[in-house]
Order: C-alpha cells, then structure tokens, then sequence
C-alpha cells in the first residue's frame, strides 16, 4: 500500500498507549505510517479530536480517531485481518473487562516506577525533551526540569502517590507478575494461544514502561522472566502467526488473582469515582486493603465504567452466571446504573476543530496526555 494510502499512528515510541495501538495494528495487519509528535502536532491532533491525548490515528480521509479501546473495538467491526476477539459471549466480556482494567489500574504503578526512582526520571524526562519536545526552541536542561516538574506534579502529587500509598502501588505491580508470570510460563498469551483485547489491554504498561524503564525492567527480569517473553513475543506477532491460533472458548480460572484485583479494588474504585462525579465533587475517596486514597474525579473513567455496565447487560443468563461465577461480587457494581451523565463532558471525536481540547481524563483543563 502506498504511504499517502496509509493511516497515520500520532505518537511517542515512549507512550503507554502508543505502544498498546501499535502492537494491535501489527498483529491484525493493518499498515500504518508513526509519526513523532512534538508539542505542535500534539496540540493539532487534540484540537481535531477534542482530547489531548497520544496516540491519535489520522485516517487518509482526514478522519480522525482516538482512545485505543474505541480504535481496537472500531477495527474488529470493521478491517479485515484475524479477529482479536473472543466469539463466546462470557470470554468476550471478561477480555474487555481485562482491557480495560489493564489500561487504567496499571497507569498509576507505571507513571510512579517512571517518575519516582532517580535512574528513570532522569532517563526519560531527558528522551521526552529530545522528542516530544523538540519544537521548543529552549534549552535542553530547560526542557528537561519542566518535563519533571510537569510529571511529578500530575501523575504523582495529583494521583494520590505518597509514602504511604507508594507501597500498595509498587505491590500491585509486584503481584500483577506474578499472576502473568503463572499463566504465560504454560502458554502464549493471557487468555489462550491467541492475543485478544485483554493482552493489549496489559501490554502498555509492560511494553513502553515496565519492560522499558530500568526499575521495573530490572524487576521484571529477575521475577517474571515469561512476561518478559510475552512483551517481545506479542509485539513480534504476525498476523498469519494470529489466524493459525485458535480463539480462547473460556476466561481462564488461573488469572483467578488478577480477577480479585478487579473486584476488591478496581470496580469499587470505578463505582466511588462514578458517583462523586454526579454529585459534582471535585475528587473521589475511596479505600483499598485498608489505604484510604483521594484522588480527582475522573470523568473518562466513568466512561470505563458506563461502557462496561453496557456488555454486562447485554450478556444473556448463562453468559452472565460464567462471569459471574468467575468475579464474586463483581456484579454488585456492574449491575447497578450508572449515575453520571458522562456524554455531557465526551469529545466529539468527529474532526471538528475545538480551542479548548480536554485531557486524557476528560476533564477541561489544557494538560498533556
């Protein structure tokens, strides 16, 4: 296919969510063309979408996409290439579920391994000031302590991470590889012989930050040496390698302690962070294993969680006893209506040029996904 036929990938090859995309389009075969973004295509891409986020696809029609779920789940409806879906109902539920747990639960671990420790901070605020940066006509050193200031304040001081959170933070990690390390030592990928949308979903934060950022890298190394292997083995996955394998028939007991990740921590999460933003508050509190967190209200995590109340519903009977046979207590939260109005804060998502984009998390505030 020629270039100029091509779909364009707006990223960074630092980027959680670029990564996940890029992983994705390679295993189902669709070409792209990556594009770098500096600070001007960053803000072009997000005028265009209404979300300042990476990546963004800008299609060769001029369309624009963005938020890699709603990519992923476009292109299973609509390309052609192997299907990265589980066809049974239940299985297919519970690799969304992962999906979405994957991307969301694990950016906290992963933004405090990359922006916490000295050897990581340093390394990656001086690789963003070389390419995100590059269209800034300032000093590297300049670039460089604003890129930390930036990061520190937003994904940690902002997100909760103190000394003592930072403990239950680095032990979800810890305990997210071990439950990898045991399911990837007896087959290829999370679910089965073939990646589905809950390998993507964890991919990520394993591929351009745990496997890439030299603590966690280290750790992931001596502890989980089969995650390490499943990073390299989905992004060098080809799409003839995905036909020839067949879909998973059922969610897997064995990811079991993953599964209880969800229920005791995530859904109560997404559920509190739901309610506090119908009620108009500014930040959500909520416990988990007895730390007690506040953090702001994030109205595309209520997306998440309209989004999965929708599959949960639309589950028939013995869909839904598997999952929930599966994920004790789970119910309680994906059964209950949503009580935000998240469709009065969504990007458009049409092209449209706005002034004013909106972060990663939704919210009005002109921050740098």
């Amino acid at each position: 296919m020629p270039a100029a036929d091509r779909m364009t990938v707006h990223g960074l090859t630092l980027s959680y969510f670029t990564g996940k995309l890029e992983a994705y389009l390679r295993a189902k075969g669709i070409p792209y063309r990556f594009a770098e973004m500096d600070t001007a295509s960053f803000r072009r891409a997000g005028r265009a979408t209404g979300v300042l986020q990476m990546p963004q696809i800008e299609m060769p029609d001029g369309r624009w996409l963005t938020d890699t779920t709603a990519i992923i789940a476009r292109f299973e409806a609509e390309a052609e290439g192997p299907s990265m879906s589980p066809s049974d109902p239940a299985t297919k539920f519970v690799s969304l579920l992962l999906e979405d747990y994957g991307d969301e639960w694990l950016w906290r671990p992963a933004l405090h391994y990359r922006w916490s420790f000295p050897e990581d901070m340093t390394l990656m605020s001086s690789q963003i000031a070389r390419t995100m940066m590059r269209d800034l006509k300032l000093p590297f050193w300049m670039k460089r302590q604003a890129i930390l200031r930036r990061q520190r304040k937003v994904y940690l001081a902002e997100d909760g991470v103190t000394s003592e959170t930072a403990p239950q933070i680095e032990a979800l990690y810890l305990d997210t590889l071990d439950a990898m390390e045991t399911v990837l030592a007896k087959r290829p990928f999370l679910m089965g012989e073939r990646p589905v949308e809950a390998d993507f979903g964890f991919f990520g934060s394993m591929f351009r930050h745990f496997s890439s950022d030299p603590t966690p890298a280290g750790i992931m190394r001596a502890r989980a040496p089969h995650v390490a292997l499943w990073v390299a083995r989905l992004w060098a996955v080809s799409p003839r390698e995905v036909a020839a394998a067949r879909l998973p028939a059922e969610a897997p007991e064995d990811l079991a302690p993953i599964y209880a990740h969800i229920v005791s921590g995530y859904l109560p999460y997404l559920a509190a962070n739901d309610r506090a933003l119908a009620a108009g508050e500014t930040y959500v509190s909520y416990e988990v294993q007895g730390i007690r967190w506040k953090v702001p209200v994030n109205p595309y995590r209520a997306h998440c969680l309209a989004v999965l109340c929708g599959h949960y519903e639309n589950l028939d009977l013995v869909a839904r006893e598997k999952v929930d046979c599966l994920l004790p207590g789970a119910a309680e939260v994906l059964s209950a209506r949503c009580r935000s109005n998240v469709s009065e804060v969504t990007p458009s998502g049409d092209g449209r040029m706005v002034s004013r984009p909106l972060d990663r998390q939704w919210r009005g505030q002109n921050r740098q996904a």
